[in-house]
């Protein structure tokens, strides 16, 4: 199985409005941590966030979690294997 671009190591805290979101799944997207549709012609397809309430959120950007979208600390896993950007 291909494995996603490490877009950052380290995760996003946003508080989102009501709504439906894209989640990147890829890490090619220019509009992390959402979906631009980079992934279009590969494996990965983006995670729907769907919201009632404003909420905030502890996303990942590594990629490499196991609860997506959220982060389950994954990132911390890279940096000391030196996978990905360093810069905390």
């Amino acid at each position: 199985m291909k494995k996603p671009i490490i877009a950052k190591n380290k995760p996003v805290v946003l508080e989102l409005e009501p709504g439906t979101y894209h989640w990147c799944s890829c890490g090619k997207s220019k509009d992390q941590p959402f979906c631009d549709g980079s992934h279009k012609g590969s494996p990965f397809k983006p995670v729907t966030i769907r919201l009632a309430n404003k909420k905030k959120l502890v996303l990942c950007q590594c990629k490499q979690t196991n609860n997506p979208p959220f982060c389950d600390g994954s990132h911390q896993r890279n940096i000391i294997m030196g996978q990905g950007e360093t810069e905390m």
